[in-house]
């Protein structure tokens, strides 16, 4: 399943995608955003596309940009997650100069992963980490299964953001911090403490809040290898989702191979959506270490 099903409707659909761009569905708002990796033709003409949406984003630089509006757009509007009848998160979405709207529907592969892991676990309290964790999507289904969540990232107006989704989703509990990644993660090891699950989402390149700097190819290894001090080595998993273009599935599993010499699973691949077109997009890759496989 490639979209979200909320009481048998979609609330997220990828309507169209190509030449640069890609024409989602977020409940009953339809935008056009930029997307590189849509090489191919679009199925639809670009007048049904402007026809069907309510606002396009233009980019000025490879970080910001503008929307161009062609229907009334709310401040922020919601969109479910549902993984069940019992266990829906609820999160806000927005219009940004950055052209993120405060979800990538492409991660709810790695949504239902926690949720199955964490119920499944049958542990009491089930600690769970989420470095560079924006909006806290991972952060609220992890609660919602019953764990016990701390989040963080460097950006405060994200880690607000998430603590608004908290009460949207009717949640309460997650530690929310404005930190540095890297550098929580290395108190938390020599604090000694241990967590069952963990979720990094990186960025290629990036700055903490007091300006600690990040690149993904020097700095990741590092990184990991605080992660494997802070993982318990049984009834655990950990998760690296990565955007940074040049790499594959495979050379993140490596990576967790050569680090993660722990007993257990590892697997790799892609989080992709198809457009109602049958056109796929790979967006991002993922790679995982899991103590039992269930």
């Amino acid at each position: 399943m490639n979209s979200f099903q909320i009481n048998k409707m979609v609330d997220y659909e990828l309507i169209d995608s190509g030449d640069g761009e890609k024409l989602e569905r977020f409940g009953k708002l339809i935008l056009i955003r930029p997307e590189n990796l849509a090489k191919w033709k679009k199925s639809l003409n670009q007048i049904v596309w402007k026809e069907k949406a309510h606002g396009k984003f233009i980019e000025h630089s490879t970080t910001k940009g503008s929307w161009d509006i062609f229907k009334p757009i709310p401040e922020k509007w919601i969109m479910k997650y549902q993984y069940d009848d019992s266990h829906t998160i609820n999160l806000w979405l927005k219009l940004t100069s950055f052209k993120h709207i405060g979800v990538f529907p492409e991660q709810y592969l790695n949504w239902d992963f926690i949720f199955d892991f964490i119920i499944n676990s049958k542990i009491e309290e089930f600690k769970f980490l989420n470095l560079f964790a924006y909006t806290g999507g991972a952060s609220l289904i992890a609660r919602v299964a019953g764990a016990k969540v701390t989040h963080v990232d460097a950006i405060k107006q994200v880690v607000n953001w998430g603590r608004e989704n908290m009460a949207l989703s009717e949640q309460e509990g997650i530690r929310w911090l404005v930190e540095d990644a890297p550098t929580y993660a290395k108190r938390e090891v020599t604090r000694g403490n241990k967590y069952n699950g963990i979720i990094l989402d990186p960025p290629a390149f990036g700055f903490g809040p007091n300006g600690e700097k990040w690149k993904f190819e020097k700095d990741l290894e590092n990184l990991l290898l605080s992660i494997k001090q802070l993982i318990n080595p049984t009834n655990s998993f950990v998760i690296l989702n990565a955007y940074t273009l040049g790499l594959t599935p495979k050379t993140l599993e490596v990576m967790f191979k050569n680090i993660f010499d722990l007993p257990g699973f590892i697997s790799s691949g892609e989080l992709t959506l198809k457009d109602k077109f049958d056109k796929e997009l790979h967006l991002s890759i993922y790679v995982r270490w899991n103590s039992y496989n269930y």
